[in-house]
């Protein structure tokens, strides 16, 4: 499935400005109609290190009302959650009607991380395909609007964000050795990447996959995904600003 991303997609600066404006406002008034009818809403992002999470969250949040939604960075269990089912701490965090959780990373971290590192039980972690299908179909029988995005990037490009964020002192403190030890694990992380979505992409909570080479393309495509589906889940299309502009325009003309 990744093979078949055109990696190469890009934006200019300014149509990024244009589309991602233009997006974030008609998602702002989205976000007011899943307040009015009262649906919870739930977006996971996973992808390569480096690949973008943070900064594609940032944009969805950014004309947001901040008590609308919750952002959760996803780590390794501790405490008492080490002791019990590794989705419970993810049931702990689902939004309530009317609001937004975002995970950065997520349940799926069983099947990835846990899977190639060991963590989990080849038992368990063909086991939690199974799992993480029912759990996610009980969010959406239950009225939960769900969203999973996959960032993909390639190696090279990855590596030059690696090296980059070395460079600079603000950004050096989220590259870690784990980050580079995981790079020589790429054969490994990509089959099962592909099983994971494979075996986790359902008509009911299918996977958007994200080509994550150019940032200003990739944000985008995950507001412009975001904004169809609630669209379309929420039946109710938000007016287009830049249409709207363009009305007032000629009206003052």
């Amino acid at each position: 499935m990744l093979e078949k991303l055109d990696l190469t997609k890009k934006f200019d600066r300014a149509t990024y400005v244009r589309e991602l404006t233009r997006r974030q406002i008609e998602l702002r008034e989205l976000g007011y109609q899943i307040h009015l009818q009262n649906r919870p809403v739930i977006i996971v992002f996973e992808g390569w290190d480096a690949a973008g999470k943070g900064g594609a969250i940032k944009r969805i949040t950014a004309r947001l009302d901040p008590s609308a939604y919750s952002v959760y960075p996803i780590s390794a269990p501790q405490g008492d959650e080490k002791t019990k089912h590794y989705l419970y701490r993810f049931w702990k965090r689902l939004p309530a009607k009317g609001q937004m959780a975002i995970f950065d990373r997520s349940w799926y971290g069983r099947v990835l991380v846990e899977r190639v590192e060991g963590f989990a039980s080849e038992a368990e972690w063909r086991r939690a395909y199974r799992e993480i299908n029912t759990f996610e179909s009980q969010l959406r029988d239950s009225g939960v609007i769900l969203f999973k995005f996959w960032l993909d990037i390639s190696r090279d490009e990855q590596l030059a964000r690696f090296e980059h964020r070395q460079q600079i002192g603000y950004k050096a403190w989220k590259l870690t050795s784990e980050d580079w030890r995981n790079r020589e694990k790429w054969p490994e992380y990509t089959a099962a990447v592909e099983e994971m979505l494979l075996r986790t992409s359902t008509r009911s909570a299918p996977w958007s996959l994200i080509e994550g080479n150019d940032k200003y393309w990739a944000r985008v495509q995950v507001l412009t995904r975001l904004v169809e589906g609630l669209a379309r889940e929420l039946k109710y299309q938000p007016a287009d600003p830049l249409e709207s502009e363009k009305k007032k325009r000629k009206a003052r003309l």
